[in-house]
């Protein structure tokens, strides 16, 4: 399916693959093994955050730690990386376009020009062949052809789009300076995104074990159950849940996705709208990234909020309401 024509996204398929030193903050051999400490390190914090907990240290202010930081940084991503600088939903001042960027840099999952050229590529060719991260594109036969899709489109697909040329699907973010030094800033922002509870957990127990135990549960824990929300919405959001909509694809509507990545598990109606900065389209579909975005708009921190007409999602509707 290419991108939808109510996108604000005009792509421009530029030739050669030198764009990637221009963009990446990293090189190529540096990208794969960022990658692999992203899928690596995260679940090692997780079994020794486990460990501990199992020997009673542990306490509300690792929990708080955790869920705020999973909740700050998940919107950057839901909110910066994804609606705002992937499909242009809606428009910010610059220092709310920074905020959420150095919140999805702390995130981990990526530098925010590698994360959105993935993406937009992913709406060009969604389930079909060149899909980065699709369980349905290429897949073999069978239970064995279905898990090594699923797996695939969940971690797989990180180690096999990570030298490639979609940086020519970026060539607005390429052209602005601002995001290009945040970007190239990626590795600062995952450090701080670990120093941040490590140093309150230090100050606030005045112990090195209560920095430990903020680094393990505010930093690795979180990153691990942030990733994988994140990626879930590849794989799980394309293969089980309901579609409301044409969207040329197997994009689905799960809601307990939808409440766990605020938002993004309602992936069909993203599909069939991708420009829509509004993904939980019926009033029941819990969206904490449109509410955030509604209420910076109402204040007047967000303009040029992009939402489908009910002409336009009642000719894509494929079932009765």
């Amino acid at each position: 399916m290419v991108l939808d024509e109510d996108s604000a996204i005009e792509t421009e398929l530029n030739e050669g693959s030198e764009i990637l030193d221009e963009a990446s903050p990293l090189s190529k051999g540096q990208m794969h093994l960022a990658m692999l400490a992203a899928v690596a390190l995260p679940p090692l914090g997780l079994l020794a955050a486990m460990y501990f907990l199992w020997g009673g240290l542990f306490s509300s202010l690792n929990l708080v730690m955790m869920i705020v930081l999973y909740i700050a940084t998940g919107l950057g991503i839901t909110i910066g990386y994804h609606r705002m600088f992937t499909h242009k939903a809606f428009a910010a001042p610059k220092p709310i376009g920074i905020f959420f960027m150095i919140l999805g840099g702390m995130a981990a999952q990526g530098p925010l020009v590698w994360w959105v050229a993935t993406h937009r590529k992913h709406h060009h060719h969604s389930d079909q062949e060149h899909d980065p991260h699709s369980p349905h594109a290429s897949r073999k036969p069978g239970v064995v052809g279905w898990i090594v899709g699923f797996a695939h489109s969940h971690i797989g697909w990180l180690f096999s789009s990570t030298g490639d040329s979609n940086y020519r699907y970026v060539p607005d973010l390429l052209a602005d300076a601002t995001i290009m030094r945040i970007n190239n800033l990626f590795p600062v922002w995952v450090g701080l995104g670990l120093l941040i509870p490590a140093v309150i957990g230090g100050l606030v127990t005045m112990t090195w074990t209560g920095a430990a135990l903020g680094f393990l549960w505010g930093g690795l824990v979180r990153m691990f159950l942030l990733h994988h929300a994140t990626w879930s919405i590849n794989s799980v959001c394309h293969v089980w849940g309901w579609r409301d909509y044409r969207s040329g694809d197997e994009s689905r509507n799960n809601p307990v996705m939808g409440i766990l990545s605020f938002g993004e598990g309602w992936h069909n109606n993203h599909h069939a709208f991708p420009s829509s900065a509004r993904h939980g389209l019926k009033w029941w579909q819990l969206d904490v990234s449109w509410i955030i975005i509604r209420s910076l708009q109402i204040v007047g921190l967000a303009s040029k909020v992009r939402l489908p007409t009910k002409e336009r999602m009642d000719a894509r509707r494929r079932i009765a309401v």
